[in-house]
């Protein structure tokens, strides 16, 4: 399957709770990420983090669906155009 340049945007809440289960995920599926950035807001004790991912269709779906079983976390994502 033909892998393709995206991103991953993720908001953990409750992230003193959320982040160890989000970051498992994160090394679980480490071979496609190219980046991350990640950034916590502490009055509001969430985290924004953004993936530069390399992905199938497939591996990317894997991933954010993984994030997205996770109570308090929201993800969207999507992949460059096929060349």
């Amino acid at each position: 399957m033909e892998k393709r340049l995206g991103f991953v945007g993720v908001i953990v809440h409750n992230r003193k709770k959320t982040a160890p289960l989000v970051n498992n995920i994160l090394t679980e599926f480490g071979e496609l990420i190219v980046g991350r950035m990640g950034i916590p807001h502490i009055k509001r004790e969430l985290s924004v983090i953004v993936l530069i991912v390399n992905a199938s269709t497939d591996e990317l779906g894997a991933l954010t669906g993984k994030l997205g079983k996770i109570t308090g976390v929201s993800v969207k994502s999507g992949l460059s155009k096929a060349e």
